[in-house]
């Protein structure tokens, strides 16, 4: 019995390395192109965190800048009540142009980011896995430049979220602020 259960673990754990890898980042990415301003118009995520806070969630302003070492320093800023908050990321640059790692001190997590998909001026779709001791989920964000985006984009974000293996409960279109 322990081994097959050792056996189930292991082929689930492959499934999910497989499946993270099965996760495309775009096409010659240009790093210096997704610097500047976005709004976080979609967000979808299986965590716990995200089931939770779903309900309180608002439309945040995300700047994103190169650092000297050619990291990405994101920061976002989020309504909470009457006030705003600032969080700062230090995305880590990969070998693979448009992939980069963060870990947070804060939760314990580990994140692998993938810019999937974006144009540059008009939307990006972000996919990230993040692993914590207790597990891991997925996350999929779509930034826009503007606070408004066109319905194709915000369909491609809801159908790739899908093919992430998140259902519609876990699809959120945030309200604007």
């Amino acid at each position: 019995m322990h081994a097959t259960l050792l056996g189930v673990l292991g082929l689930t754990l492959l499934g999910a390395l497989h499946a993270q890898d099965t996760v495309p980042v775009q096409t010659d990415f240009q790093q210096d192109k997704l610097t500047g301003t976005w709004y976080s118009i979609g967000l979808a995520s299986n965590s716990n965190w995200f089931k939770e806070k779903k309900h309180l969630m608002k439309m945040c302003t995300t700047v994103i800048s190169v650092t000297a070492d050619g990291n990405l320093e994101v920061t976002s800023t989020y309504p909470k009540g009457d006030q705003c908050e600032k969080r700062n990321s230090l995305y880590t640059k990969t070998e693979q142009p448009g992939r980069f790692s963060y870990s947070s001190p804060r939760w314990g997590s580990k994140h692998d980011i993938r810019v999937v998909e974006t144009n540059y001026d008009e939307y990006a779709l972000v996919a990230t896995q993040i692993s914590k001791s207790t597990g891991t989920s997925t996350m999929v964000l779509l930034y826009s430049r503007t606070k408004e985006l066109s319905p194709e984009h915000l369909e491609r974000f809801t159908q790739f979220s899908r093919e992430q293996g998140l259902t519609d409960e876990e699809i959120l279109i945030l309200p604007r602020t």
